[in-house]
């Protein structure tokens, strides 16, 4: 064989880092030795795998059509050894998700999967749709767990549970008041002009939960106030309750708020606010033993 895994490494952390000094140091290698192995391995098949920029190193076609394919490769190498330290299931496992289901409906299906597999070490990335995307497609996440709907043709996105936004203001804001001296203890219905002369407080472009809100308002968005976009629930939240605007959010993110009567739940008249959930995987990502008893839990538990 005229190439190792070593190499390997080089080219597939060059190509994740986009500098050669930021791959030899995530691989605990100095410099020269990094540089003289993707060196060798482009002077062993006459190929050049990336664009130099000064010390910027981008992928060109070549390095794109041959990434997923070492990668794969390479993850391949490393359930082997594994199985050849006899702990088939260990390892590690780099999983993604986006803010509402990571900080709220992930951490069960974590705590049952240490409960099955306590040789297995995940971590979690929490972010936005976007950057979960970014990253698996970059091969830098190996399963994510995702609320916006994406199309891209190297992921494999498969749907995994329903979800409903909903809208919610303080318990002091005016529309609360009005809504439950009136209607008693049903939520309080606006309509199109109400909706149009909140301010609202959401979620950042790029998220899940925004693209959900703004395809339910369609034909409402150019008229809406939005008076801050925040990146955590958290922080909406407690702005929220504060009666600074009213938000759309995740109906299990607020649950607890709503169950302690901080945030009251409102209805927008002929607006839905479901959505999907979606599995998601890079279709060329070798599935180790650690991905499917992860992506099986998460079927299973749906």
């Amino acid at each position: 064989m005229r190439f190792t895994l070593r190499q390997l490494e080089v080219f597939l952390a060059t190509a994740r880092l986009g500098n050669l000094s930021q791959a030899a140091e995530a691989l605990s290698l100095s410099q020269s030795a990094a540089s003289e192995s993707l060196k060798t391995l482009e002077q062993q098949f006459d190929i050049q795998l990336f664009d130099r920029t000064g010390k910027k190193l981008r992928l060109n076609d070549l390095g794109t059509v041959l990434r997923p394919k070492a990668q794969a490769l390479l993850d391949r190498a490393i359930d082997l050894e594994l199985d050849l330290q006899h702990h088939q299931d260990a390892g590690g496992l780099n999983l993604g998700a986006t803010m509402s289901i990571g900080n709220y409906n992930a951490i069960p299906y974590l705590a049952r999967f240490a409960d099955l597999y306590p040789e297995i070490s995940p971590t979690l990335e929490i972010a936005n749709t976007k950057r979960i995307s970014e990253k698996l497609i970059n091969f830098e996440l190996d399963v994510g767990l995702i609320e916006g709907e994406i199309n891209h043709p190297e992921l494999i996105i498969e749907p995994w549970q329903d979800d409903e936004l909903i809208l919610v203001c303080g318990a002091e804001h005016l529309l609360a008041d009005a809504g439950l001296h009136q209607r008693g203890d049903l939520p309080p219905i606006l309509s199109d002009d109400e909706l149009r002369d909140e301010q609202w407080i959401l979620r950042e472009q790029g998220s899940g939960t925004r693209q959900t809100f703004d395809r339910a308002m369609a034909g409402l968005l150019p008229q809406l106030h939005v008076r801050m976009e925040l990146q955590h629930i958290e922080a909406i939240k407690q702005a929220v309750a504060a009666g600074l605007g009213i938000s759309c959010l995740s109906r299990l993110s607020v649950q607890e708020m709503l169950d302690s009567g901080r945030l009251i739940e409102l209805k927008a008249a002929n607006r839905n606010f479901s959505r999907q959930l979606f599995l998601v995987w890079h279709k060329k990502k070798f599935l180790s033993a650690a991905m499917t008893a992860w992506i099986d839990l998460c079927r299973e538990s749906a």
